[in-house]
């Protein structure tokens, strides 16, 4: 069953030629002025990797990766959900010195994601990583970072306004962005879900960081799912802006300085993980092999969605939908690629 539904005051700003054209633009705007920003360059990428060395992204531990045997290979394989663990260990294999980073498309297949306005079986993204000096391993380079990545979607904004007048009626991206950590929206609103914290949060701070994702709040539960092995729990977050076309809090970016040795050892443990501990990637990790980095992936259709004023994200990109949303969008006239 399909949560998707269409504002009943809504109308795309641009039709379907000149929405092409602009997620065209929109990408290759946004890849060049985060590679330059960020000191990143782009490599390619794979669309899955074999099952058994471990570096497919786990998400919330329950999504069903797509998997395949390849009888010339000799392997079993599966369809990446993100490239969160192989980013790290191609800027080992790279040689990638301090400072330096990667970006790549990223195309992912999560057969178990319900789909909404926000959220599709396919999945596309820039995923990036870069490798960190020790010192730089804090809140305060995380959030820099943020800073400079947020300065990116608006830079993208002000050209793509500039091409395509239709969209000067949407409101700017806010550049100064708010932080604040799980923990203190779930002091603030304990009666509410993380979902509806994030939306009366955002609504008064358009760009926000939320902070401290993947481990267990006071309540005992976290805020949201993050994977054991990648993310410092103690040094991520998301990106949220808010959506003026779907009025709620947008998710824009995952993100986070990633695990250390110590504390993939102390989060494998926390999370009931301890059999990772033998596969190939996090062995090396362990044994710390492999650089100290930050990265994250910054959703494609999301930034699509939000720079081009959509309200489903069937309208930037092709997937496959569910009889209700096609009902849906047929009858408020959105045409779905």
């Amino acid at each position: 069953m399909s949560d998707s539904f269409i504002p009943p005051s809504y109308a795309p700003k641009l039709n379907l030629y000149d929405t092409q054209k602009a997620i065209g633009l929109l990408k290759r705007l946004f890849e060049d002025t985060l590679g330059g920003s960020l000191n990143l360059r782009r490599v390619s990428a794979p669309l899955f990797v074999e099952a058994s060395t471990g570096l497919n992204d786990d998400l919330n531990g329950v999504e069903r990766p797509v998997s395949f045997d390849i009888p010339a290979a000799g392997r079993d394989a599966q369809v990446v959900h993100s490239l969160a663990k192989w980013k790290r260990l191609a800027l080992h294999r790279y040689q990638f010195s301090v400072g330096e980073g990667l970006y790549t498309d990223m195309n992912a297949i999560r057969r178990d994601e319900e789909p909404d306005n926000l959220h599709s079986v396919y999945v596309d993204q820039w995923d990036w990583e870069k490798v960190l000096a020790p010192r730089d391993r804090n809140e305060d380079y995380l959030k820099e970072t943020v800073r400079t990545i947020v300065e990116c979607i608006c830079q993208t904004q002000a050209t793509l306004r500039a091409m395509f007048p239709q969209l000067l009626s949407l409101p700017l991206v806010e550049r100064q962005v708010t932080f604040v950590t799980a923990q203190e929206l779930e002091d603030r609103w304990p009666d509410l879900s993380a979902k509806e914290r994030e939306d009366a949060w955002v609504k008064d701070h358009p760009t926000t960081f939320l902070m401290g994702i993947g481990g267990a709040l006071k309540s005992g539960r976290p805020h949201d799912g993050r994977a054991p092995d990648y993310d410092d729990w103690a040094l991520n977050g998301d990106i949220l802006v808010w959506n003026p076309v779907l009025e709620r809090a947008f998710e824009l970016s995952s993100m986070g300085i990633r695990v250390s040795p110590e504390s993939l050892d102390r989060q494998l443990t926390l999370a009931g993980c301890d059999d990772r501990r033998s596969l190939p990637f996090h062995r090396m990790l362990l044994s710390g092999e492999l650089p100290l980095t930050i990265g994250g992936g910054i959703g494609q259709s999301r930034l699509c969605m939000l720079l081009l004023g959509k309200a489903h994200i069937g309208e930037v990109q092709a997937s496959v939908w569910d009889p209700e949303t096609l009902g849906a969008c047929q009858e408020a006239g959105v045409v779905l690629l």
